[in-house]
């Protein structure tokens, strides 16, 4: 006999009514709870997808302050703060873009420039900077020219991070807007802005009007405010700058011989074919070509363009030491203002950092588990290519808490690990490296030697 999946609606309904709403109950239920589900699914990834637990408030605030009216409209002073505690913007820099409300123009801009000019020819005689609907905007370069500078601009849109740099963590232009409102009642706000910083990865919220930003003046006797003033922030996605990790971590210690290395494939192998051995005679040619963003990557297991390698060093009676190293395996890029964050329970006792600055950070008052390692200024802060100096290293001595410390089950070895603010592939635990085997054994020699022994001296004395 044969049982038609696809029931006729009024058979279903009749069984409905003969099992008084038993049978439409439960349907009912499976399906809600299906519904119910998925929308709770996709609740935890939007507000997942850019949260960092380790930096949990971290962001970029991009501020519009308007500081004058013009006849047909505004002159804003437009400052981009990285809030960010460990990610930072490296080269080629930012790019800012935005949709215009109305018919508005870029009449001039002093510390940016549009990418696009756009179709102006209906002006006569003033030609404006930027007539696109949806103008792009990057950083001038250093060295141009003082009368096109302003305050905390001109760095090629490099914004390091605050937790790093406070003082370089800001990037401003100044933009003279046409054909807007010439009033707080008639200016109406951009919208759909889009930051890449380099590449994708932030998301950035409406812009919302805030309380005017209030300025002092340079002998600070005097206070004065921007006519108007939004905000609009941006937070980054890990998951929406790249499908697969763009680093991974390899462990070995003093006690094993054994090193558990980065997994493979831990960044994804779509590169595999178009990697370069480190012994091949086209890297000699590669210094002569002109450089682009396109990673070119030395051929590896893993095939990342960062390595960071956590070793245990030294056991000591109080103090127990690591070293860390990060090797840069890709041809075209320097990182500059690198930064290597480390999560482990023992970093509230860190000692003593040898090569690298240090600075705790404790997102959460009551667990201080965190901390940022970076380059020291002029030193070792710019990570090179790939090569013989594509690394840098450092050892740090850390405290034991005896109540806590063991190198037993992994204990040794970082939870988390990012670079440059992207988290880091760590190896699977059950490959982390062992203590030998006459470790786990000495708690049960006794049972082997020590008891045997001490029947024959008590059947001595008897």
């Amino acid at each position: 006999m044969e049982f038609n999946n696809t029931a006729n609606p009024v058979h279903k309904a009749s069984i409905a009514a003969k099992d008084g709403w038993q049978w439409q109950d439960c349907y009912s239920f499976r399906e809600l709870k299906h519904i119910f589900s998925v929308v709770i699914f996709f609740m935890m990834i939007s507000h997942a997808i850019a949260y960092d637990p380790l930096d949990p408030t971290g962001n970029i605030t991009i501020k519009w302050d308007v500081v004058s009216w013009t006849p047909d409209g505004y002159v804003a002073l437009v400052t981009m703060n990285n809030f960010q505690m460990y990610r930072h913007i490296m080269t080629p820099g930012w790019t800012l873009s935005w949709s215009w409300a109305k018919k508005e123009v870029i009449w001039s801009m002093v510390g940016a420039q549009t990418t696009e000019q756009g179709d102006c020819s209906k002006f006569k005689g003033n030609i404006p900077h930027c007539c696109k609907k949806t103008p792009t905007v990057v950083d001038l370069l250093p060295g141009v020219p003082y009368n096109q500078q302003i305050a905390n601009c001109c760095k090629a849109g490099v914004v390091a991070a605050w937790g790093q740099d406070p003082a370089g963590s800001v990037s401003s232009f100044q933009v003279s807007v046409g054909q807007a409102g010439t009033s707080n009642k008639t200016v109406k706000l951009p919208k759909n802005f889009t930051l890449l910083g380099p590449g994708p990865g932030y998301t950035c919220g409406p812009a919302k009007i805030v309380p005017s930003t209030i300025y002092l003046t340079p002998d600070h006797r005097r206070k004065t405010q921007a006519m108007m003033t939004w905000n609009v922030t941006c937070t980054y996605s890990q998951f929406l700058a790249s499908k697969n990790p763009t680093c991974c971590v390899s462990f070995s210690t003093f006690y094993n011989d054994t090193m558990t290395p980065c997994p493979s494939c831990a960044c994804g192998c779509r590169n595999k074919n178009m990697c370069i051995p480190s012994d091949s005679k086209k890297l000699k040619g590669l210094k002569n070509k002109q450089r682009d963003n396109t990673p070119l990557l030395q051929c590896t297991r893993h095939m990342c363009p960062i390595r960071v390698h956590w070793h245990v060093k030294l056991n000591y009676k109080d103090y127990w030491r690591v070293k860390i190293a990060i090797t840069n395996f890709n041809y075209r890029m320097n990182y500059t203002q690198w930064t290597l964050v480390a999560q482990h329970p023992n970093l509230n006792n860190v000692t003593q950092v040898f090569s690298f600055d240090y600075k705790p950070l404790v997102p959460y008052e009551s667990i201080n588990d965190t901390g940022m390692f970076y380059g020291m200024k002029f030193y070792n802060d710019l990570l090179v290519e790939a090569g013989e100096h594509g690394n840098v290293q450092s050892e740090v001595l850390l405290q034991k808490n005896k109540d806590t410390f063991t190198f037993k089950q992994g204990w040794a070895f970082p939870r988390k690990v990012y670079f440059n603010g992207d988290e880091c592939r760590l190896p699977p635990p059950d490959t982390y490296p062992f203590l030998p085997n006459s470790a786990h054994a000495n708690p049960f020699a006794f049972q082997a030697t020590g008891v045997p022994l001490l029947l024959m001296i008590l059947y001595t004395i008897w």
